[in-house]
């Protein structure tokens, strides 16, 4: 899997096709964050995915929702110290309890430059009543 990236008045750049799904969350990718090579540890990434999906699911969903099942991990390029790290979700499926999302992490590299579509996933949430057991997802409400 390649990623895309574009560069202002890069001529090699390939174009990128532009993030899917709406922006849910953005970091800073900081020192603290990083794996003992120097790059930005995956678990953070992973971390930050969930909380951006979890984000917009508690919206469509009206209430709380748990991340069941993560798949299609691929982490296709490093992050590095300084990128602006961005988390877009799209939904995949409503059903009548869960909700799947695509998640794009997309850098700008030291928060202004290159653009890179780093990692992606798929997470599934359930809504869940307060006692924790699966509710159903109100028709409607995922407008």
């Amino acid at each position: 899997m390649d990623a895309t990236r574009t560069s202002p008045g890069d001529p090699d750049a390939v174009p990128a096709v532009a993030p899917r799904g709406e922006l849910a969350a953005r970091h800073l990718a900081m020192p603290a964050h990083t794996n003992p090579t120097g790059d930005i540890f995956g678990g953070w990434i992973m971390a930050s995915m969930d909380e951006a999906a979890s984000m917009t699911t508690t919206r469509l969903s009206e209430g709380r929702a748990v991340t069941v099942a993560v798949s299609n991990m691929a982490f296709m390029q490093p992050v590095k110290i300084g990128d602006a790290v961005c988390f877009y979700t799209n939904v995949k499926r409503i059903g009548r309890t869960s909700i799947t999302l695509d998640v794009e992490v997309w850098v700008l590299r030291h928060g202004y430059d290159e653009r890179i579509k780093a990692t992606q996933a798929e997470f599934t949430f359930v809504a869940v009543d307060d006692d924790g057991r699966p509710r159903q997802i109100k028709p409607g409400s995922t407008q």
